[in-house]
């Protein structure tokens, strides 16, 4: 289903305000070094040529880069940007299978509804049927419905930013007449590092979510809502603008809170085709995620990558009030990313400095009730699921039993090489 495009002039100057912006904070005093960065560089793809690529199950292989990460039944899915999703046999945790990978050009996140997993394509939604995991079949592709790049339609052309890592001798400006999009900025000598249906579950950094039979995904701009009652066809309902950071997304019964670089917005979906804005908390411009329960909602604020600006807090809203959400009390982190809740416990990755536990019965008193700390991985994102607590790093993907909160034990890993 075609659905109409911004106009080329409108997603040409986004793309050259990103650039821009994160060019002003790149620029380092000269010393006689090697540099690494991660950058995200422009390039041009013509639609009928991502569109005519082989999407579908193949044999299993290693995983080469993290993404997200992702709960259905006995398996785990986990995408690898731009190249697809693995799928990974969990039905033991001490134990988990390579099994096969899903290759889909442009991926980057996921969502499953009873045996359907949704993946985007670059530009485009796609539907599977993973009813045999060992079996899985496109169903469906929706065309044109992720217009969060600069589309060129006469020609057919799109233009999305590579992730790309770049070595130099020199410090590199990121507004010299190309273009570089700086992702990590680590100027170093060292490389930068409820509803209807049987939903999976995903981290706290997802931008797909289910609810009310409801598939709800977020960029960097936008919330689009897809109808997913014909669950292997979805079907585009709106698109909502939200303002500029936006980059998380979390369901809570009849509730999204979705997280930005500048804030949380509340939505009600009460009426899941027509969410209405309840709320925004603002807060320094910091990366944001964020999960939450009946009484209060947890947001990590972190510093680094595009957050240079940024702080490093865990802060707790009360959201008795939805409309009106209350910061109770901020706690000072080291580098947090990714969180999830289960009960009164609370997980949080801190990236290169670990994870951490926390017993949150109290949340006034957060800071007195640490569990753990873990250190020696590098913690992004994690999911409290039904068989293990799943964390997700830079170099590996390792399992918890955490029946004993105060005491996680790990299960096994999974190696991203």
């Amino acid at each position: 289903m075609k659905k109409p495009l911004p106009s080329s002039a409108a997603m040409l100057r986004i793309l050259l305000i990103l650039v821009i912006a994160l060019g002003f904070n790149s620029c380092q005093d000269q010393v006689e070094s090697t540099y690494t960065y991660q950058a995200k560089i422009p390039v041009s793809l013509k639609t009928e040529v991502f569109r005519d690529i082989y999407v579908g199950p193949v044999a299993p292989r290693d995983i080469n880069k993290k993404g997200k990460i992702y709960i259905f039944d006995d398996f785990l899915f986990i995408s690898e940007p731009n190249k697809g999703i693995h799928v990974i046999d969990n039905t033991n945790p001490s134990n988990p299978k390579n099994i096969s990978f899903i290759e889909i050009p442009g991926a980057a996140d996921l969502a499953i509804n009873d045996n359907i997993l949704y993946a985007d394509s670059y530009i485009d939604l796609l539907s599977f049927d993973i009813s045999d995991p060992r079996d899985i079949s496109l169903t469906n592709r929706e065309e044109d419905v992720f217009m969060n790049y600069y589309v060129d339609q006469v020609a057919g052309i799109f233009t999305y930013l590579k992730d790309t890592v770049i070595t130099s001798e020199e410090p590199i400006r990121t507004w010299n007449g190309g273009g570089i999009w700086l992702d990590a900025m680590n100027f170093s000598n060292a490389e930068t590092g409820g509803g209807q249906g049987n939903y999976g579950q995903g981290g706290s950094m997802a931008r797909f979510t289910l609810a009310n039979g409801h598939l709800y995904t977020v960029d960097d701009y936008d919330l689009r809502l897809f109808d997913i009652s014909e669950k292997a066809d979805p079907e585009f309902v709106k698109q909502i603008q939200l303002g500029w950071g936006i980059e998380t997304i979390f369901p809570f019964k009849d509730k999204l809170f979705i997280g930005s670089t500048t804030g949380m917005h509340i939505y009600d979906i009460s009426a899941p085709a027509n969410p209405q804005q309840l709320s925004v908390y603002s807060h320094i411009t910091s990366c944001d995620p964020v999960v939450a329960n009946d009484d209060y909602a947890f947001v990590t604020l972190r510093s680094g990558n595009f957050c240079q600006q940024g702080v490093n807090l865990l802060e707790v809203l009360d959201i008795t009030d939805p409309s009106l959400p209350k910061l109770l009390k901020s706690y000072s982190m080291e580098n947090p990313h990714g969180l999830g809740l289960a009960g009164d416990y609370l997980y949080v990755c801190e990236g290169e400095y670990g994870l951490k536990s926390f017993n949150v019965s109290d949340v006034l008193k957060i800071d007195q009730n640490q569990l753990e700390h873990l250190q020696g991985l590098n913690a992004f994102d994690l999911i409290p699921g039904p068989k293990s607590l799943i964390v997700i790093g830079n170099k590996l993907i390792t399992q918890y039993d955490y029946s004993t909160p105060s005491k996680l034990k790990q299960l096994s890993t999974i190696t991203i090489e």
